[in-house]
């Protein structure tokens, strides 16, 4: 799996659930089949209460389900180890239905990074963001005090060449710590926000961390989030598609294709489950 199959990884953490979300089992994670509002509701509250250690999260897409069967186990198990898993995408919510176990809405990392980064706006709670380019500090927090003043920012803008367990790694920790943020939220991509965000959970002096993406350019405004209507009726991958298509057509042909391949073998399982019964 590419960028993930050199990775030595951590093994995961115990699970610290301070709130107990209920789950269903989907394409080997236990999903927080919650909506949209509850969960970020209750992040929010685990934030302000001051937790620790840090609760990690993830919000699984196709992407991310398709390249997690071609990752070393170690990662898968790290993986599944996140805190909170939430269905970042509706084809995910769609196949939570079809093989009986249904999810009652998605839940993603572009919207919950919207959601907290508006309450901690409110409530001056510290955050620290880690994502973007050296150089773009400056920008990034102009934008930052446009968007969501009131809110006490740590911004690091690691590399290309970041190494989640490298010096840029350890620098992002130290940061987080002298901070004492109550979220922090890791854009940089899968795999290496959630190999850093694991390889740290225990060592980090703060509430929440969030493996969210491109959350960060949507919620500034340097990327457009596809329209309300495309996003309900499942179509944000092919706005992305369609706006970064050299960059996307891996990610959403491909992979895409094989999530269905992926779809019917945990849907004969289901068959065969039921008829052993």
């Amino acid at each position: 799996m590419e960028g993930i199959s050199a990775m030595q990884t951590q093994a995961a953490p115990a699970r610290l659930n301070a709130t107990a979300f209920p789950t269903v089992p989907l394409f080997g994670l236990d999903i927080c089949a919650v909506r949209f509002d509850e969960a970020a509701d209750a992040l929010f509250a685990c934030a302000s209460a001051g937790a620790r250690p840090a609760r990690v999260i993830v919000t699984p897409n196709v992407d991310h389900l398709v390249r997690l069967q071609d990752a070393p186990a170690e990662f898968t198990e790290t993986y599944r180890g996140a805190d909170y898993i939430f269905a970042d995408g509706m084809p995910v919510v769609w196949a939570s239905r079809l093989l009986g176990r249904p999810l009652p809405e998605r839940v993603t990392g572009a919207d919950l990074f919207v959601a907290l980064a508006q309450q901690a706006s409110q409530a001056g709670m510290p955050v620290t963001v880690i994502g973007g380019m050296p150089g773009q500090e400056e920008m990034l927090r102009a934008a930052f005090t446009r968007v969501y003043p009131g809110m006490p920012l740590e911004l690091f803008c690691p590399s290309m060449q970041f190494d989640p367990l490298g010096a840029e790694g350890i620098e992002a920790r130290d940061r987080i710590n002298r901070q004492r943020p109550g979220i922090v939220f890791v854009c940089l991509g899968m795999p290496k926000q959630e190999r850093w965000a694991f390889a740290w959970q225990q060592q980090l002096d703060a509430s929440l961390v969030l493996c969210v993406g491109a959350a960060m350019d949507f919620a500034l405004g340097f990327k457009r989030r596809a329209p309300l209507w495309m996003q309900k009726a499942g179509l944000e991958w092919f706005w992305r598609l369609a706006s970064e298509p050299h960059r996307l057509w891996r990610r959403y042909i491909m992979r895409g294709s094989r999530f269905v391949g992926l779809l019917a073998r945990e849907l004969r399982k289901n068959r065969k489950g039921k008829a052993g019964r």
